[in-house]
């Protein structure tokens, strides 16, 4: 239900719980391809290159998700690089920079049509002091390489840091220009990279950011094969003042627990938030060059299945990735909302 239905008491006490918990947007590819005609899976610059070929496709995107319910949407710039679009969209330099900002202002767009088209007027003061964010989506050095080395991390080995600084710092610049509300560090797959990043964005000291990891199949390690909990912890300390949340994305549902349990014993005066936002839980098939897939989705459960236990576990940031969609987020809303019902009832009830 858009924000401004409803007026029980009942209704506005959930509304007002529900801000703590924040419910992001799901795969922005898999909700494009319901737009589009053309692949997306497969593509050098994945659904980077419809910020050029098909904006209003972009901001139908955008919009879906907010009609979804999310809280949050994330700009389409995962896999958006200033050398990228040189070299496959045949663009200048300039022109580059401007089309990552365009991609914030697509989503400024599609906000603004959610507003007028299923906000009522009379609660526009309401919905401009707290309307959903823009968060810029800055995916990891390897998602450029188009090896999928994003989920192995593999590219560490040989890339020197520097390098990766150099790549990532005029994408945030321009998003930051663009004036998103906030970034999202995310997929990240080795340790060099991601404190790098929590170093590099305070060169931004206005900017917040969140800190996302691409995770290994064990529910253990980054997908390089570091410790999770430890690599996160630090990555936290490094920078508090800006993160507000680490987490993990693009990782099966079933891994998640395993993840973030404990991760917070022994800072309970002061626990780290989380965030988390797998895919369907399905596999990609990578070995099939322009072909890939993604395959077995008949073994998979249902995200919505996991977020009581992901909630119990102190996540303040959910939604979805890859292969998800926008029915996938409002169920993932609604189970947020059911835990949030059942925290309040046990607090009245004086239940621990």
């Amino acid at each position: 239900m858009p924000p401004g239905n409803g007026s029980s008491t009942a209704c506005k006490q959930d509304s007002e719980d529900y801000q703590t918990i924040k419910l992001l947007d799901g795969g922005f590819a898999s909700q494009l391809s319901c737009h589009v005609r053309n692949q997306i899976d497969g593509d050098v610059l994945w659904s980077a290159r419809f910020l050029s070929t098909d904006p209003e496709a972009v901001i139908r995107t955008h919009l879906d998700f907010l009609i979804a319910g999310s809280n949050i949407i994330e700009t389409n710039t995962y896999q958006a690089s200033i050398g990228g679009f040189k070299e496959h969209l045949n663009l200048t330099e300039e022109e580059s920079y401007a089309l990552i900002k365009e991609a914030v202002y697509l989503a400024k767009s599609a906000l603004e049509r959610f507003k007028k088209e299923y906000i009522p007027v009379a609660d526009y003061a309401k919905f401009n002091n707290d309307r959903p964010l823009i968060v810029g989506s800055v995916g990891p050095y390897g998602a450029s390489l188009h090896d999928a080395s994003e989920y192995s991390g593999s590219y560490a080995k040989t890339t020197p840091v520097q390098t990766m600084r150099d790549w990532h710092r005029p994408r945030i610049a321009a998003l930051v220009e663009a004036g998103v509300d906030m970034l999202a560090l995310e997929t990240i797959p080795c340790k060099a990279e991601a404190e790098m990043l929590v170093q590099l964005i305070k060169e931004f000291p206005s900017v917040k950011a969140w800190l996302a990891f691409s995770c290994g199949q064990d529910g253990k390690s980054t997908a390089y094969g570091e410790n999770f909990q430890q690599t996160a912890k630090k990555c936290y300390e490094m920078n508090p003042q800006q993160l507000v949340a680490v987490g993990a994305n693009c990782l099966a549902p079933r891994l998640v627990e395993s993840l973030f349990t404990g991760i917070n014993k022994g800072r309970e005066n002061r626990p780290i938030p989380l965030i988390v936002y797998p895919n369907s839980g399905e596999s990609y098939n990578v070995e099939q060059g322009e072909y890939s897939r993604w395959i077995d989705r008949e073994k998979c459960e249902p995200v919505e299945t996991y977020i009581h236990k992901w909630l119990d576990l102190g996540v303040k940031y959910i939604g979805g990735c890859c292969r998800t969609y926008a029915a996938d987020v409002t169920r993932i809303g609604n189970e947020v909302r059911k835990w949030q019902f059942m925290q309040q009832e046990r607090q009245i009830n004086g239940v621990n």
